[in-house]
């Protein structure tokens, strides 16, 4: 079980979090970020951690800030999932912010197995403290794992670690949804091993007031006919600042491998700060790496078009965070991560959007009772 991370005077700064592949210029501020947070302390004797096949996963927010998950948390919790199987129950990472909890966590999905694992963060707006997550995946050949993170604090600062290793013909299913949180850093790093294995990755963000967002998506396509697709959208409002790094590597022997990333940016505020890296690394000749990123507003016309039905630009913009909730409350496959998308919608639209976009899903009006 996770320790709780209590409040003291001796903290610890973790820097060189989320550095990507390959860095660039130093005056952009972009290669990396730092967190103060609480320095470990030891309660008790430690009886679990994971087996030392899960040492050697890659994580994306890098070996110091894992280091310092695992130094934090009491027990790892480790999970098997057999070959062959189907596992229905979702295997759940259930993160309280406003206690700050800490968790580490190894799932092993053994060949031809399915399962779904779900990382929930969710924490009160009126609770600041420090909470943290790193989960290390193992997909053996044929696996398909689907994963889903719904990060939703009201406040407080957030470190998610997420590392993947996936083998022959694995699949790979990421969905992600930044809501919310003071200052959030989120890594993920798959490295697609195995021949024709496969990732489909979607990120969706919202932003707003002076909340900081910082992500890095690394992708390490090491076998043959390997597929990754990155797909990241968000909306940044008032003073809102982002980071986002993605970058796919095509390494040596990777022949065949395919890799794509995009990023669309929807802006409403006047002072946000945005900044984006998207890279692609290669050292292959027979393989194929595209990305871009946009970034924008709504439209006069758009905007235009709106007010002459009735909607105003308030209106219009909090339509296109509704969206947002909407799809991380659809993709949510049990009813904590469900609560935590709609908590946290109640928090940013409204109690009477919220309960209109559970409505919708044919879910119980009663927010608080989808936990």
């Amino acid at each position: 079980m996770a320790e709780k991370n209590a409040a003291s005077a001796a903290s610890t700064l973790l820097k060189h979090i989320n550095t990507p592949a390959a860095q660039t210029w130093n005056y952009l501020h972009i290669n990396d970020i730092s967190l103060e947070v609480p320095t470990p302390t030891t309660k008790g004797e430690v009886l679990a951690r994971l087996p030392r096949l899960f040492d050697a996963v890659e994580t994306g927010i890098g070996e110091e800030a894992a280091s310092w998950i695992v130094s934090a948390t009491g027990d790892s919790r480790y999970v098997e999932v057999k070959a062959g199987v189907r596992r229905e129950e979702p295997i759940v990472v259930d993160i309280d912010a406003a206690t700050g909890d800490i968790r580490d966590t190894g799932v092993l999905v053994r060949e031809g197995a399915e399962a779904t694992i779900v990382v929930a963060v969710h924490g009160k707006a009126s609770e600041a403290g420090t909470s943290a997550s790193l989960l290390r995946i193992v997909a053996e050949r044929d696996a398909l794992v689907h994963l889903v993170e719904i990060v939703a604090l009201g406040s407080g600062q957030h470190l998610e670690g997420v590392g993947i290793e996936a083998a022959d013909n694995a699949t790979i299913d990421v969905r992600q949804y930044a809501l919310g949180g003071d200052k959030v850093a989120m890594g993920i790093c798959c490295s697609l091993t195995g021949r024709s294995a496969r990732l489909t990755q979607e990120t969706r963000y919202l932003v707003r007031g002076s909340e900081q967002l910082d992500v890095n998506h690394l992708v390490r396509q090491r076998g043959r006919d390997t597929r990754s697709e990155l797909v990241t959208s968000g909306i940044l409002a008032d003073a809102a600042k982002k980071t986002m790094r993605e970058t796919i590597d095509l390494i040596h022997g990777a022949k065949g491998a395919t890799g794509n990333e995009i990023e669309t940016v929807l802006v409403t505020g006047d002072d946000i700060v945005n900044k984006t890296l998207p890279t692609i690394l290669c050292d292959e000749d027979d393989v194929a790496g595209n990305h871009g990123a946009s970034i924008g507003s709504i439209s006069a016309d758009q905007l235009g078009y709106l007010a002459d039905r009735g909607i105003s630009t308030k209106e219009a913009e909090a339509l296109f965070a509704r969206a947002i909730f909407d799809d991380a409350a659809i993709h949510a496959p049990e009813a904590l991560s469900r609560a935590a998308a709609l908590k946290r919608a109640e928090e940013v639209l409204g109690g009477d959007i919220a309960l209109d976009v559970a409505e919708g899903l044919g879910l119980s009006t009663d927010i608080e009772e989808q936990a």
